[in-house]
């Protein structure tokens, strides 16, 4: 059924959020909160080196440590053979992950796990750890994108031959694969263009920064049935995985999902959860492991660093004809970054002729990149829309006029594939245009950048269940973890179609052994996805209620309407009846039926693009090169805001992201491969004094696959960002910043090479 048209009384309405009350108490139980009866504490081993052969690992006097329960290495895992892993966010193979997890014969990165406690006491973990001998050989690291696509330099997997190119090469290669996608005839697009721009940008790995460190709780009984309590974005991803390392059934795993102290993308795969089912086994007690915030820097995935070239043709009236994009994207120790998406995303807010894109997935001797927010999108979007910005100034039109010209449409055919429908990147545009903050003038020195961005979304199976309560409440039970307002939306939908105030209806995260199967909570799915099985499931309530009605009035079905969260009688011919409300049908539920609940289980398609666009003003300190954000407005199309108020959030957290990765965040490794600033004092994320007021303007554009229009709104705010602070420090100082972060000391120097 589609509500898109409908009179709406919940959707769209701003109902108080369903967890506030626990999280503002501090009574809300995040995973790093659980606790059981005589557990133990487990503590990782992790590697001072980039890159070395582990020659031995003795383990004996750890073992001998009073209070030690359990050691154990890679020697206690099965080997995994290489084989796509699935459920979690981004590529992955099933053994890259197992040796990242626990290192066999090599360690890959600092930070790289090699061995694992569990003690009575964190103290005595610690102490154990200090006791196991690791004897390395130390091999040559490489640490940068481009430095490790040289043809001397360090391998680091003899097995990894190139794959996407023909002949496929003989010699293995730090370039896992190459992406390639082609529209038109780029050389002749590029001889038709009037005006040629080209640049040079590179990004550098940063981290998703959630609160919440990994954290879990495990414990393996003596009849192989396993409890999980995790902080993940999937809880049925962790189940998989988890089975899969350590050889076991899916069945033999119950995993618990606590609240999530943030993700972001980064909780997306099992950094601990093997290793502590692994402890518990082997000592006979539950087991807690959780990072601290140095093991989440130097262990757990950042998003890629890149380096990119972008080059664009067009003709002098700003009709772009040709646009070809090289990107180079590091993986860390694994392969598998966000190549695919980077290469998929930078044009696709655009209708262009002739393109050609060409990506690099690359190892080198960092953590394995994890997904962050829009993954791949916004470092590639940061090159283009550097770009098309310098091209609006070499042709003398307004960015905003370029963007019009050559905005994406209805029936636009994308270069990796799909044809636009139902979008509404025009609106944003017009809504752009429209807006004061576009219209109104910079202040002496000031600087206006504007940047667009584009995320496809993603739909994927969903399992939700409804059930009516005996006193006409209801419970709304899903597999999909809450990161961003979900338990809200899914309960609003269901109020909506049910006909009952969002209080009435109570949304929860059901566990893997009594909710079907769901996918993670990543690429902007959950409201879509899981929101459809929802709705699906109080529709097939509304009709057993209809049904339940009828048999107690003894007429036909059809003669039974449900209106305004009653049963009544469908016109004057079908009776004379009160109304019957769900507290009355669930009083009679013992004798029309029993139970009345239904579930829902799908793999939703048609999840919709969404496209953004912010305006930013900046000021810039030219003694200190310190750059100020006087106004950020957002504006975004998000098919139907089910909860306003979460989708204001969204995209301002989004943008407050942005800008960490604009002007502070990035890795800093000395010489020897090791992090310098594991630790937000050193790596700087945004606090309240770097962000000014973001102003979140939502455009409805509904989403025709989707019953109440939503359309995916997490990922898009992240990916203008960049540019549009870009673009507003060259609007400032006529300086293009190409290189990120645009930090006081890039700026400053900046400032001295241009003589100013």
């Amino acid at each position: 059924m589609n509500y898109v048209d409908s009179s709406l009384k919940v959707v769209g309405t701003r109902p108080i959020r369903p967890d506030g009350v626990d999280k503002v108490t501090g009574r809300a139980v995040f995973a790093a909160d659980t606790r059981a009866s005589g557990m133990l504490w487990g503590k990782m081993l992790r590697s001072p080196h980039a890159h070395a052969r582990i020659v031995s690992i003795d383990t004996s006097k750890a073992e001998a440590l009073k209070g030690v329960f359990a050691v154990v290495t890679a020697a206690d895992f099965p080997e995994i053979p290489s084989e796509e892993a699935f459920v979690g966010e981004g590529p992955m193979n099933f053994r890259d992950l197992a040796l990242n997890c626990m290192a066999r014969k090599k360690v890959l990165y600092e930070g790289h796990a090699l061995a694992a406690v569990a003690a009575s006491t964190q103290e005595i973990a610690d102490q154990a750890l200090a006791l196991i001998e690791v004897k390395y050989d130390v091999l040559p690291h490489v640490i940068d994108v481009e430095a490790a696509m040289a043809p001397d330099a360090p391998i680091l997997h003899d097995d990894m031959f190139t794959t996407g190119v023909d002949p496929k090469p003989t010699k293995p290669s730090n370039v896992s694969k190459v992406v390639t996608f082609r529209k038109g005839d780029v050389e002749a697009g590029f001889k038709q263009a009037e005006i040629i721009v080209e640049g040079s940008y590179t990004t550098q790995p940063v981290h998703q920064g959630y609160i919440e460190p990994h954290a879990c709780l495990a414990t393996y009984s003596p009849d192989g049935q396993v409890q999980i309590h995790s902080s993940s974005q999937g809880h049925f991803m962790v189940r998989a995985y988890t089975a899969k390392l350590l050889g076991m059934n899916m069945s033999n795993i119950r995993v618990n999902p606590a609240e999530i102290g943030g993700g972001f993308g980064g909780k997306t795969l099992v950094y601990l959860e093997p290793i502590a089912v692994a402890l518990s086994k082997k000592s006979g007690r539950t087991v807690k492991m959780q990072m601290t915030r140095e093991d989440v820097f130097r262990a757990s995935g950042p998003t890629s660093g890149a380096w990119m070239q972008v080059k664009i043709g067009a003709m002098k009236d700003g009709t772009i004809v040709a646009a070809q994009q090289v990107l180079k994207y590091q993986a860390g120790a694994f392969a598998g970054s966000p190549i695919g998406p980077g290469c998929m995303c930078g044009f696709a807010m655009y209708d262009l002729p002739n393109v050609d894109v060409v990506g690099y997935d690359v190892v080198s001797n960092r953590p394995k990149v994890a997904a962050y927010r829009a993954p791949g999108a916004p470092i590639t979007s940061f090159a283009v829309e550097s770009l098309i910005d310098d091209l609006a100034i070499k042709l003398g039109i307004d960015a905003l006029t370029l963007r019009e010209k050559n905005a994406a449409k209805n029936g636009t055919k994308t270069h990796y594939g799909p044809t636009h429908q139902n979008i509404g990147f025009t609106a944003v545009l017009d809504a752009v245009k429209a807006h004061p903050h576009w219209k109104s003038p910079l202040k002496q020195g000031q600087g206006r950048g504007l940047a667009t961005g584009f995320w496809f979304n993603i739909g994927g199976e969903s399992t939700a269940q409804v059930h009516v309560n005996e006193d006409g409440s209801v419970t709304a039970a899903t597999g999909s973890p809450d990161i961003g307002g979900s338990r809200a939306s899914i309960g609003m939908m269901v109020a909506e179609v049910l006909g009952v105030p969002a209080a009435t209806v109570r949304t929860i995260v059901a566990d893997t052994a009594s909710i079907g199967f769901t996918h993670v909570t990543g690429g902007s799915r959950v409201t879509f996805a899981t929101g459809m099985a929802a709705t699906q499931a109080a529709e097939k309530v509304v009709e057993d209620l209809k049904a339940r009605a009828a048999q107690t009035w003894d007429i036909p079905v059809e003669a039974v309407e449900w209106k305004d969260g009653q049963a009544v009688p469908a016109g004057a011919n079908a009776g004379a009846f009160e109304p019957l409300d769900l507290a009355a049908l669930a009083l009679k539920a013992p004798r029309t039926g029993g139970p009345i609940q239904a579930e829902v289980s799908l793999n939703a398609q048609g999840a919709g693009p969404g496209f953004g666009a912010h305006i930013c003003d900046v000021s810039v300190d030219q003694e200190t090169g310190h750059v100020t954000i006087e106004r950020y407005t957002a504006v975004q199309d998000v098919g139907k805001a089910i909860h306003p108020s979460y989708v204001e959030g969204q995209i301002q957290g989004g943008a407050a992201q942005g800008i960490g990765w604009a002007l502070n965040e990035e890795y800093i490794y000395n010489t020897k491969g090791q992090m310098e600033n594991p630790g937000f004092l050193d790596y700087r994320v945004p606090v309240a004094s770097d962000v000014p007021m973001i102003e979140a303007v939502l455009v409805e554009v509904p989403n025709p696959r989707h019953p109440f229009g939503a359309r995916g709104v997490g990922e898009v705010p992240i990916v203008p960002p960049m540019a549009a602070i870009a673009n507003a420090i060259r609007s400032a100082t006529g300086l293009r910043m190409a290189h990120l972060p645009m930090s006081p000391p890039k700026l400053r120097a900046a400032f001295d090479a241009a003589g100013s």
